[in-house]
């Protein structure tokens, strides 16, 4: 298994943005379950996978299929009461660092608490309302 998917599952559901940021490419790419637009850049995107790490509960990865850049590692966890299972999606680059990270989550129901308590989580950070002016 290539190292950053080892160190990826070691630190993903830690909420630790720090961490998280190691594995990631300056310009990486990342589309969530949750919002219509790609967040781009380190500090963005590893805030919100902070975040992210902080909500979700009982998180573990159930399987790891893929080779080389092209990674997809299936997870369950839950939000508050509700259980999810999702897939990130994962692209490295030449550097072995996440390019591209894509996450498509079930149920739908889920998704919907997972996107209250970000949007709670995240207007009370105020890195955010930079982060955000790069979306526009």
């Amino acid at each position: 298994m290539h190292p950053t998917i080892t160190r990826m599952q070691e630190i993903i559901a830690k909420g630790d943005d720090t961490l998280i940021a190691e594995v990631l490419a300056e310009d990486v790419r990342f589309q969530p379950p949750t919002y219509y637009k790609i967040w781009t850049g380190r500090a963005p995107v590893a805030a919100i996978l902070g975040h992210v790490g902080q909500i979700f509960s009982d998180f573990r990865y159930r399987r790891i299929m893929g080779e080389g850049k092209d990674w997809a590692l299936e997870f369950q966890c839950k939000v508050g009461e509700m259980d999810a299972i999702g897939v990130d999606l994962i692209t490295l680059n030449d550097d072995g660092l996440v390019q591209e990270f894509e996450v498509v989550m079930r149920p739908y129901k889920t998704i919907g608490a997972l996107r209250e308590a970000m949007n709670a989580r995240v207007s009370t950070d105020a890195r955010f309302l930079k982060f955000r002016e790069a979306l526009s």
